[in-house]
């Protein structure tokens, strides 16, 4: 189990002393589960029976294979912030050193409420490494704050030399002096809910003579033509930590039969980036928007995923993102949904998805 066990093994067992399974072997059984298209607890103890003859090839299983009420039981007791702590330990030695952007986002797990409760399922906040195109941090956001939550996430991570990006909600000045700590830069977006510090951006960008500004041809995808312009400003403002620039991201949008669109976004920089970088920079954040939130629920079915009880949906949202880090690794070309099905009819390939992790 490679490098698996130095981290998970360190999550303290729920169980009484007396439980049979071996806590780590429930997890790695889980995490192959889902390698192979598993959505719940059920399903993991259907592959775990299937696949009793490969998994004792790598595991011992002196009891046999677990049962539904075993993985349930595990990932509902399992104490979240410490699988959390070790899924980002896990993810930052399997991603190397992290560098470019780091995006942070929420998401709401639709299909995780209680009866009546439709409207306010759990919220997770998730940290995205761009480049490396792997989920690395995960944290639940307490009574839906997603700020906190993005707060206590970066908390966890050394994130030296990256440019952490984050829409308005997360314009503040807390949350960018723990990015600040946590040894990376910011960008992040500036709205009305920061009205002096947009007024600011906005008198600043305005005096930049058009010719500074850096612009990305127009390009056509998706049935419209697309193009950005950008402005960096070096700026400073005593009451938010570290702000040395504002920038200014124009979008215009051509869509068939339908008149042109001009989005402008302002962001706040910790860096006086180049304004060609400051554009490279805002097209990378919405990545984790559609390689990792769209991806969980186009292959994993994470939206349509009852599991609600206790820290359950929480537990289990990590085992899908290990899975969805492995499979994209993976040096075969493929899409996710395929190397999905490949992993589940093919035990060589599934071998291989696992050994990334030796």
């Amino acid at each position: 189990m490679g490098e698996f066990v130095p981290h998970f093994g360190e999550v303290p067992d729920p169980r009484a002393s007396n439980a049979r399974h071996d806590f780590a072997e429930v997890i790695f059984i889980a995490l192959a589960a889902v390698l192979c298209g598993a959505e719940d607890c059920t399903d993991m103890a259907l592959f775990a029976r299937s696949k009793l003859g490969l998994l004792r090839e790598v595991l011992t299983l002196a009891h046999g294979p677990p049962s539904h009420d075993t993985f349930s039981r595990v990932f509902r007791l399992i104490a979240p912030e410490a699988f959390e702590a070790a899924f980002g330990k896990f993810a930052a030695a399997f991603a190397g050193r992290l560098k470019g952007v780091v995006a942070i986002d929420g998401k709401a797990l639709r299909g995780a409420y209680e009866r009546g409760r439709k409207t306010s399922p759990l919220h997770l906040v998730n940290i995205w490494a761009v480049e490396a195109r792997l989920a690395i941090g995960q944290h639940l956001a307490p009574g839906r704050n997603e700020a906190l939550g993005a707060q206590q996430a970066l908390a966890l991570l050394d994130l030296k030399g990256c440019i952490v990006t984050a829409d308005a909600l997360h314009c503040r000045a807390d949350t960018a002096q723990i990015i600040l700590d946590a040894g990376a830069d910011y960008a992040l977006a500036v709205k009305p809910n920061q009205p002096t510090l947009l007024a600011k951006a906005q008198a600043l960008t305005d005096k930049v003579d058009p010719g500074d500004q850096a612009i990305e041809e127009r390009k056509r995808a998706h049935d419209r033509n697309d193009g950005r312009t950008a402005v960096v400003v070096p700026a400073d403002d005593p009451s938010f930590p570290g702000l040395a620039a504002v920038a200014r991201v124009e979008t215009y949008r051509m869509t068939d039969g339908q008149p042109q669109t001009v989005i402008v976004r302002y962001f706040l920089l910790s860096a006086l980036i180049t304004a060609t970088r400051m554009l490279e920079v805002a097209r990378a954040h919405w990545t984790i928007e559609n390689q990792l939130h769209w991806v969980l629920d186009v292959a994993f079915l994470e939206d349509a995923v009852r599991s609600r009880k206790d820290n359950a949906p929480q537990n289990l949202a990590i085992i899908r993102k290990i899975a969805l880090n492995l499979l994209r690794s993976h040096p075969e070309k493929g899409s996710i949904k395929g190397k999905i099905k490949r992993a589940g009819w093919d035990d060589s390939f599934l071998n291989s998805l696992i050994a990334q992790m030796r």
